[in-house]
C-alpha cells in the first residue's frame, strides 16, 4: 500500500477534536477516496505500525464502535463522549464537523 495515502488517512484522523467521533466513509471523503471508508478501516487497524494517531475517534456510519476493541469505548468515554446504547455514538451530538 503507498505509504502517502496511508499519512494522508493518519494526518486526517489526527485532527479529529477531543471529545468529537467522525466515520471511516467521513475519513474517506475528506482524502477524496468516497467510496473507500473500508480503506480507512483497514489503515486504522495498522496505525499503531506508524505511531500515535486517536483512532478510537473513527466509527462506522451508524455510530458503532469497532468490535473487538473494547478500550475504544473507554478512551471516548474518558473524552466526555457518552454512548446511547452499549455500542453506538450519538453521532448527532458528538460528529466532528470539519
Amino acid at each position: 500500500m503507498d505509504e502517502g495515502v496511508i499519512y494522508e488517512i493518519l494526518s486526517v484522523v489526527e485532527e479529529i477534536p477531543e471529545g468529537r467521533v467522525a466515520t471511516y466513509g467521513q475519513i474517506a471523503k475528506l482524502t477524496g477516496r468516497d467510496k473507500n471508508a473500508r480503506l480507512v478501516g483497514k489503515i486504522l487497524s495498522h496505525a499503531e505500525y506508524y505511531g500515535q494517531y486517536p483512532c478510537h475517534r473513527v466509527v462506522n456510519h451508524a455510530g458503532r464502535l469497532a468490535p473487538g476493541w473494547k478500550e475504544q469505548k473507554e478512551l471516548l468515554e474518558q473524552e466526555g463522549v457518552s454512548l446511547k446504547d452499549a455500542n453506538h455514538v450519538d453521532l448527532k451530538k458528538y460528529r466532528w464537523d470539519c
